[in-house]
């Protein structure tokens, strides 16, 4: 089965009749990092001692637990109260990419409880490849697996234009900021060159879409603070140009500038999952602990704020009305996954 990719506007079918919470999962116990990992790495080229590192990083850091699995219940549980006080009435089901409870799980539960068309909410801000169409390639193969009677899976919006994404990640860098000379330096998930130049309906969308937002941040605190947007997490093998510049390069830079104090902004994250606690709160600040007179903060992401949570739920709203509304001005175009959004950047 070969997945082309559909048209996530409004479309013709059965009523929708429930959510499907979809993320990227992460190990709950030791014996689950192998597997897991093996399974986040299938049919990529990333170098044995590239696993071997990480592996390490969850067991020796974080006990074999990831936090994402927790992240994704609090998030199930917040859409589940938003929609018991405000409506629509809809069940929320919950999936993941790379582990427990995988998609098909989900799929296959929604099957047999007589659902026949869900929304999904993906954990995923942005428009890319990994974060958004192979989500949708996840539940295609999923409904392939599940069988005929499977249920419809349809994709909301891109909401990281929305007020509510950005308004709770400009309190969390406020409440951050240590003084008014801070450089804010916003990071995303690194990668590869040629996914981002395909990203979007026309292409590029990742990097630009990452800017707007970051920028929309910015023009929502109490001055024009100077800010940049680099890149982590790169997993990819070192022949492979992947986006730069790196978290840590950059700032190492910026002391070499004569900046003293900046702030890392998870702008590409949801939740406070292993990527953000390990690259962020470790490894870059053991990166700039050699930096004489250097502070490095971090802002948090979204997780559940309310605000967020709202959004979402109002996402739901205007699809169910039939209403949809472009909210990202000049670049609305990246509101919608069209036919051939987003192409995979190696082969399938």
């Amino acid at each position: 089965m070969t997945y082309e990719g559909i048209d996530d506007r409004p479309c013709p079918g059965p009523p929708v009749d429930a959510l499907l919470l979809v993320s990227f999962g992460g190990p709950e116990g030791p014996a689950d990092v192998e597997p897991f990992l093996r399974n986040v790495i299938r049919g990529r080229d990333v170098p044995a001692a590239r696993l071997e590192e990480v592996s390490r990083h969850y067991l020796e850091i974080f006990g074999g637990v990831s936090p994402i699995n927790a992240q994704a219940r609090a998030l199930k549980a917040a859409l589940e109260a938003q929609l018991a006080a405000h409506g629509p009435q809809l069940p929320v089901y919950w999936g993941n990419r790379n582990w427990q409870p995988y998609l098909v799980e989900a799929v296959r539960q929604m099957r047999d409880d007589g659902v026949r068309h869900a929304l999904a909410v993906v954990t995923s801000a942005f428009p890319s490849y990994s974060g958004c169409r192979q989500y949708r390639e996840d539940w295609w193969r999923a409904r392939h697996e599940v069988g005929d009677d499977a249920p419809l899976v349809s994709k909301l919006r891109h909401y990281w234009a929305e007020d509510g994404f950005l308004e709770p990640m400009a309190a969390n860098v406020a409440a951050t900021l240590p003084s008014p000379g801070a450089r804010l330096v916003f990071t995303a998930h690194s990668i590869p060159v040629s996914m981002a130049a395909t990203s979007g309906p026309t292409g590029g969308a990742y990097v630009q879409t990452l800017r707007s937002a970051a920028a929309a941040v910015v023009a929502r605190l109490d001055r024009p603070y100077a800010w940049e947007l680099v890149f982590q997490s790169r997993s990819g093998p070192p022949q492979v140009p992947w986006l730069e510049p790196d978290v840590g390069d950059h700032l190492v830079a910026l002391h070499a500038e004569g900046v003293t104090e900046a702030v890392l902004v998870p702008i590409g994250f949801t939740s406070d999952h292993v990527e953000v606690l390990y690259d962020l709160d470790v490894q870059a600040q053991q990166r700039v602990s050699q930096l004489e007179g250097f502070t490095l903060e971090r802002a948090a992401t979204v997780g559940t704020h309310p605000d967020f949570v709202a959004m979402l739920r109002s996402l739901v709203v205007e699809r169910l009305a039939g209403e949809e509304q472009p909210s990202h001005g000049a670049t609305a175009t990246y509101d919608r996954c069209p036919v051939g959004c987003c192409p995979p950047a190696r082969p399938r």
